[in-house]
């Protein structure tokens, strides 16, 4: 029997930042297919079925709920943007449930988007833009805590690296901003079982899009890890 290698046993520092970079794109990938693809198919898979339009809205946003309360427990801590996930769908719900139009949980996630956009926008003025701060898991599964500390204290030395972070945000939040204004317009003038389909499509063309150019951008301008 051969004794294990005490060298061989560990991990090198490449290994682990290719195991997390591949489990930040597992959680990428999971988000998509929850937050996304499950409800988009429950509300067609309802509408097939003989559901109503709202009843089918509804119970589809429903089933993204597990997923959202999941994270929650995962991470053992009360983040904002699921809370806020949460109470956007509740009252998206309750609105609708008074007017008993069904648009009004087609433009719920707008709202979502438009104030996330907004808010990344009002970063702006702040001394921690939103993509410094989001860029901190990234960087962390990369290049680990010595790595993030490094890359983030360029912050404090190089006014080119300011410059770059909030073109970045800026773009993210405009981005986001309209495309939340464009789901309005499309959830208020295309017939209601039309826009779950368009919406989304519309979103992944959107997102895919911002993660060329953000891509792009970081590896021109030196920002890559």
């Amino acid at each position: 029997m051969t004794a294990t290698d005490p060298e061989t046993a560990q991990e090198t520092p490449e290994q682990a930042a290719r195991a997390k970079s591949a489990a930040l794109r597992k959680l990428v990938v999971q988000q998509l297919f929850f937050e996304l693809a499950v409800p988009l198919g429950g509300y067609y898979g309802l509408r097939a079925a003989g559901a109503g339009q709202w009843v089918a809205l509804a119970l589809g946003s429903v089933l993204a709920l597990p997923w959202i309360v999941y994270g929650i427990v995962k991470r053992r801590k009360i983040e904002a943007m699921p809370v806020f996930t949460l109470l956007m769908m509740v009252m998206g719900a309750l609105m609708s449930l008074v007017t008993g139009d069904p648009r009004v949980l087609l433009i719920r996630d707008s709202w979502l988007t438009a104030t996330f956009g907004l808010w990344v926008l009002g970063t702006l003025a702040t001394r921690r833009p939103f993509m410094l701060t989001a860029a901190r898991t990234v960087v962390l599964a990369k290049a680990g805590e010595t790595g993030w500390r490094s890359w983030e204290s360029r912050w404090d030395t190089q006014p080119g690296f300011r410059h770059d972070i909030r073109v970045i945000t800026a773009v993210w939040g405009a981005a986001l901003t309209l495309d939340a204004g464009v789901r309005v317009v499309l959830a208020c003038t295309l017939p209601v079982d039309l826009v779950p389909g368009v919406s989304t499509a519309q979103w992944l063309v959107v997102l895919a899009g911002l993660l060329v150019f953000h891509n792009r951008f970081v590896t021109r301008r030196g920002l890559k890890v």
